[in-house]
Parts: structure tokens; C-alpha cells; sequence
């Protein structure tokens, strides 16, 4: 197997200068295969309070310039690792969501195919069904950690099956959530009704509020999720408002008292060693965004997932 193409050299080019692809790494057309792909899906038909994440996918990759080869948290260089690369964009309609929904499930199945994992920058949260239905016929019934400030179970919006705020029914109802294991991760806020509560339980997901967080802590709350995960295949969802405003500002639904990054990422990194398939980031808004605070935290997230990815490969190949 050759060795993996790295990010730019920042000591020979800043980095501030050359293409804004992810990290800088390699576009996937600059390299003989791709262990994990970071992908971006600009489509932001499904929001039902403020658009704009569309352009959450460049925004994220040019806030991602200034990470670096190695994760002193997972004790990873997670670019040598494995081949990452800069899956480029999946074009999708924006004005038909059932046709975008169908596009996004071919590309990103043409990646799982390839033995290809995504790490996927959204676009808002309607972008997580067709790539969990990629998955699901790869891998079977799929545990999934969903951080998100709301539920994303309801039914529908103006009587629209799919937005961003019912990925998680539709695929509870299609066989492809394990609903032994499945969890919110940083929900609060308001709710239409008591209702909502009651049909997520019914469905099969854990909640962890994010006061469970501050109450119970980084460490108890990540032992309690891997848990519930176990070794089954699992997809890790993060909509960044599950980050408090003054973490995320620049995001469609803020709700106050949310996750702090520091919070966040500690978790993501409890995942290491769980049989991560997939992973998407979602939902950054640059319009509402102030200095790059949003960007640059879901930059880091993704980060985290790709690293978790490429330390969970290096295990195997040792």
C-alpha cells in the first residue's frame, strides 16, 4: 500500500494561499485510492427558520486551514494514517428536496461501495437520511449518536415528509436505525408538546440533554454512550447547534445553553475505538457567523471524526 498524500507543506506555502480544500488535503482525483473522504453537500432546501447553509461546506474547509497533521488528544497523525482526502461536492437539486435526497444516496453510496468513509459537510440535516440509507445497505441496521439541540423525529413540515427536521423519523420508520441503539446527545430547548417527548421514546432514542452534560460530565456521559453503542456499526451525526450560541452562533435554530466545543469534542474523542462507519456535520451558517467562530469549530469536529476514523484504521492495519 503506498504511503498516504498529506496536507500542503505550510512551511513552503502559507496557508492562507493554494485551493481551500479540506485541511488542505489532496482532492480525491489527486490520488490512487481514498480511505476516508470529506465530503460537502450545499443544500439547504429543508430548513424551516433561516437558510444559508449552503454555503456551510466552503465555509467549514477554509476555516480548516489552519489545522494541523497531529492530534495530540488521540495521540494520532491521523493524515498519515489513512489517505484522506477532499471528496469535493455532491451537486444536488436545490429546489426539488425528493430529487436532492435521491442524489445525495447515489454519490455517497458510490463511496461506501469503493470501501470509502465520509466524513459529510452539510447543508442542513435533511442530508443525513439518503447518507444513512448508503450505509444501511452496506452495514445492516446502524447505531447512531445524533447532537443536535432538537429532536429532528417529527413528522412534517407543511406536510413535507422530508426537512431537516424529520431525517431521523424517516429512518426510524424505513429498518435503518439499531433502535437498541440510538441516542441525542445535547438536546433543550422549547418543544411543540409533550408529544414530541413520547413519539422519540417510542421510537427508541436515549436522550442526553446538554444539562445532563454539565451535570454529569464528559466522562460519565461518554461511558454511558459507548454503552449503548457497543461494537455495532455506528453513525455520528452533529448538527452545530448543539453548541451553545456563543460556541455556534452561526447556525439556522440557535437554542440557548448548549454544549461547549470543549464539551463536544472531548465526547467525539471517547468514540475512538467504536466501529465508526460515518459521520456528517451540519448546518453551519456562515451568513450569521461572526470571525469564523461557527466554521472554525465544525472544522475541528470534523477533524475529530476523520481522526477517530484514522486512528480506528491504524488499529486494524497494526
Amino acid at each position: 500500500m503506498s504511503t498516504p498524500i498529506g496536507p500542503t507543506d505550510s512551511s513552503l506555502v502559507p496557508r492562507f494561499a493554494g485551493p481551500a480544500t479540506f485541511a488542505r488535503l489532496p482532492r480525491i482525483d489527486q490520488v490512487e485510492r481514498a480511505d476516508i473522504a470529506v465530503v460537502g453537500v450545499p443544500f439547504d432546501t429543508g430548513v424551516s427558520y433561516r437558510p444559508g447553509a449552503r454555503f456551510g461546506p466552503s465555509a467549514i474547509r477554509e476555516a480548516s486551514r489552519l489545522l494541523r497533521p497531529y492530534h495530540p488528544g488521540l495521540d494520532v497523525s491521523p493524515f498519515s494514517a489513512a489517505q484522506v482526502v477532499d471528496g469535493g461536492d455532491i451537486a444536488v437539486n436545490p429546489f426539488a428536496i425528493g430529487d436532492a435526497v435521491e442524489t445525495i444516496d447515489e454519490a455517497a453510496t458510490q463511496f461506501v461501495r469503493s470501501g470509502t468513509r465520509m466524513v459529510t459537510l452539510g447543508g442542513d440535516h435533511t442530508i443525513a437520511l439518503p447518507l444513512l440509507r448508503s450505509l444501511y445497505r452496506e452495514h445492516g441496521p446502524i447505531a447512531m449518536l445524533h447532537f443536535d439541540a432538537h429532536l429532528d423525529t417529527w413528522d412534517t413540515y407543511f406536510g413535507e415528509p422530508y426537512t431537516h427536521g424529520t431525517p431521523f423519523r424517516r429512518a426510524v420508520e424505513e429498518g435503518i436505525l439499531d433502535t437498541e441503539a440510538i441516542s441525542h446527545v445535547g438536546t433543550r430547548g422549547p418543544l411543540y408538546g409533550k408529544k414530541d417527548l413520547e413519539d422519540d421514546r417510542r421510537f427508541g432514542f436515549g436522550i442526553v440533554t446538554s444539562a445532563d452534560v454539565m451535570r454529569k460530565g464528559v466522562d460519565e456521559i461518554t461511558d454511558a454512550l459507548r454503552q449503548r453503542i457497543g461494537d455495532r456499526p455506528l453513525y455520528v451525526s452533529v448538527d452545530i447547534d448543539v453548541l451553545d450560541p456563543a460556541h455556534a452562533p452561526g447556525t439556522g435554530t440557535p437554542e440557548a445553553g448548549g454544549l461547549t466545543s470543549r464539551e463536544l469534542l472531548e465526547i467525539l474523542r471517547g468514540l475512538a475505538g467504536c466501529n465508526l462507519v460515518g459521520a456528517d456535520v451540519v448546518e453551519v451558517a456562515p451568513a450569521y457567523d461572526h470571525a469564523q467562530i461557527t466554521a472554525t469549530a465544525a472544522s475541528h469536529v470534523a477533524y475529530d471524526l476523520v481522526s477517530v476514523l484514522a486512528l480506528n484504521q491504524e488499529k486494524r492495519g497494526a
